[in-house]
């Protein structure tokens, strides 16, 4: 399939399991990526009643279906779970190269679940995921933060989606940042990823997505 890589990662923080699912065709094309993926999982998954701040909720991450292919403005990503801030479905979507780095790492939704017992980030280099301690950086700000894991991962190019402090004290209306300075603003979505104790996501992805008619998207583009 042009623009899919037929993989979609879970993350379940309590547990640590790390697991990958594969979609068909019909899936994709009936939910495209970003918000539609997104909120097919929120709403097939999340029972009615939960704490938006408590393990049940979960988080998903979704590029859209042109996200890291060589197209102006299409480098978003969609983030949704339950929101803290209304009670009813949370989604924001956000600029920046981190979701096209996701989506060229192999990657075509990011789903986390559960909550981590201590502060963690994961890093997810051209597919490989790994769940590592985040004790240093809680309580720094987004930009210490940044360069920090760029040190840490030997990788200048990294992307990041991360909190800062509201996130991990988890106010209603925190967001998360991309790159920096590109915010996921709405519905509290960086108060959710503080409730489970995740700092934030690293990213390389050098794949290319494909294209199933390269000289129509080109003339388009």
């Amino acid at each position: 399939m042009g623009g899919y890589w037929g993989n979609i990662i879970r993350v379940n923080l309590t547990t640590g399991e790390i697991s990958r699912e594969s979609k068909d065709e019909n899936f994709y094309r009936t939910y495209y990526g970003g918000a539609g993926m997104t909120s097919y999982f929120l709403l097939n998954e999340l029972k009615q009643g939960i704490d938006p701040l408590g393990p049940d909720n979960k988080l998903v991450f979704a590029p859209g279906v042109i996200t890291g292919a060589p197209f102006a403005g299409s480098a978003r990503n969609a983030v949704g779970a339950k929101s803290p801030l209304t009670g009813g479905f949370g989604k924001s979507e956000v600029g920046g190269f981190w979701g096209a780095d996701l989506k060229r790492a192999g990657v075509d939704a990011l789903i986390i679940e559960g909550c981590a017992r201590e502060p963690v980030y994961l890093w997810i280099n051209d597919g490989s995921v790994e769940i590592r301690s985040a004790h240093h950086l809680w309580g720094r700000q987004v930009k210490e933060t940044h360069n920090i894991m760029k040190t840490e991962l030997q990788d200048t190019r990294i992307r990041t989606a991360l909190i800062g402090p509201a996130g991990e004290n988890k106010v209603l209306f925190a967001c998360i940042i991309n790159d920096m300075k590109h915010a996921a603003g709405r519905t509290g979505m960086g108060a959710v990823m503080g409730s489970k104790n995740l700092k934030g996501i690293a990213v390389r992805g050098t794949k290319k997505v494909s294209v199933n008619n390269l000289d129509e998207f080109t003339r388009v583009a």
